[in-house]
């Protein structure tokens, strides 16, 4: 039976995803860290997999998660190497992001969110060991990325960028562990708050010292963001509700929590074309690139296209899934095929897009749209 839960969270957290890429609102980043919500949702299934299946979860993770990818790549490359993208092997990390796929200018713009997968695959590669390594010694397996970033971004250890990523992220995909085994719920409220509180003040602390380009934004900030959202985490995780019945209650707002879950990929892979698209249009009807109509008619319109890509290429999920395909998940549908065995800165204008991360580099640039 599914966590509505996590659902939910999983819900806001690709909505203010969206919402920030449009808006680039700094302060929605410290409000809601969403990609390490993300990543810690990400870890607690990766947990679950691995006791059901062991080692054999790998493939399944990886099932789920790359069919979405390869249908952008079908549509995005060929694009590409027409615009002047020169073709190599490399386009094969299209099939497999182990590392950063090749892209042109604006295919790096639009598709900078692809990082997100390439470490997604990397902590799915490395769950095994690491889940192993928890179950035998929790506390310093927990630790080890927090303390593996602390001494990169203070100059001790000048790690390689691959390691930088797991002392970001890597930290909450194993409190996605935490999560699983019961460990958050389990920890004291004499425990736990004092150690979120730390956690906050710390990364709060080095965030005021250390402003990035865009100011208090946690994607200028290693440390600070994984800090911060290791506090956010310990919060929202560990004293997670036992259920949330009012959800249910509204019929269309369990519907829309259900149908971004079951097409969370797709949002999250297809919402940046569109805000990069959308954005010189700002600028044609002249609007200011903070003008509160000009935003919420962009955010507007960004989830409208991308509703329309995942009624198109959606089922896509489904079907990694091993579910029945539906145009729109969670309620009576019109079924697309057969059934299956049942079984996630730069700026272009004012519109945030997350550049094509080399590992490691969380840095945004400003782009002139114009």
């Amino acid at each position: 039976m599914r966590n509505r839960y996590l659902d939910l969270l999983r819900f806001l957290a690709i909505v203010r995803v969206v919402v920030y890429h449009v808006t680039g609102w700094a302060t929605l980043t410290l409000v809601f860290p969403a990609m390490s919500v993300m990543f810690a949702l990400a870890g607690s299934l990766m947990a679950a997999s691995l006791t059901r299946s062991g080692p054999a979860a790998v493939g399944r993770r990886l099932r789920r998660l790359l069919p979405s990818l390869w249908v952008v790549a079908v549509i995005f490359v060929p694009a590409m190497l027409l615009t002047g993208l020169p073709a190599s092997f490399r386009l094969l990390l299209w099939l497999f992001p182990i590392a950063d796929p090749p892209a042109n200018h604006w295919g790096a713009l639009a598709l900078s969110v692809i990082w997100y997968l390439r470490d997604y695959l990397w902590f799915v590669l490395a769950s095994p060991i690491a889940f192993w390594l928890f179950r035998r010694a929790p506390l310093p397996t927990l630790l080890a990325p927090y303390l593996l970033l602390v001494a990169i971004e203070t100059g001790i250890y000048p790690a390689p960028p691959v390691l930088r990523e797991f002392g970001l992220y890597f930290g909450a995909w194993l409190l996605g562990f935490a999560h699983h085994a019961g460990m958050l719920r389990r920890l004291a409220g004499r425990v736990l708050y004092p150690v979120a509180l730390a956690l906050a003040v710390g990364g709060g602390a080095w965030i005021v010292a250390h402003p990035g380009p865009r100011g208090y934004d946690l994607n200028d900030n290693h440390l600070g963001n994984a800090l911060w959202s290791a506090a956010f985490i310990l919060i929202v995780l560990g004293r997670a509700p036992a259920g949330i019945a009012w959800l249910g209650r509204s019929r269309l707002a369990d519907r829309t929590v259900t149908v971004v879950n079951r097409r969370a990929l797709t949002v999250y892979l297809w919402h940046m074309p569109f805000v990069v698209a959308l954005t010189p249009l700002v600028d044609v009807v002249g609007w200011s690139h903070q003008d509160p109509l000009g935003l919420a008619v962009r955010v507007l319109l960004v989830f409208v296209l991308v509703g329309l890509v995942a009624l198109a290429v959606g089922w896509v999920e489904d079907v990694a899934a091993r579910r029945r395909p539906e145009l729109i998940p969670g309620g009576p549908a019109v079924r697309l095929g057969a059934e299956a065995a049942d079984g996630i800165g730069a700026t272009v204008g004012r519109a945030v897009v997350p550049a094509q991360r080399t590992a490691g580099e969380a840095a945004s640039v400003e782009v002139n749209a114009r």
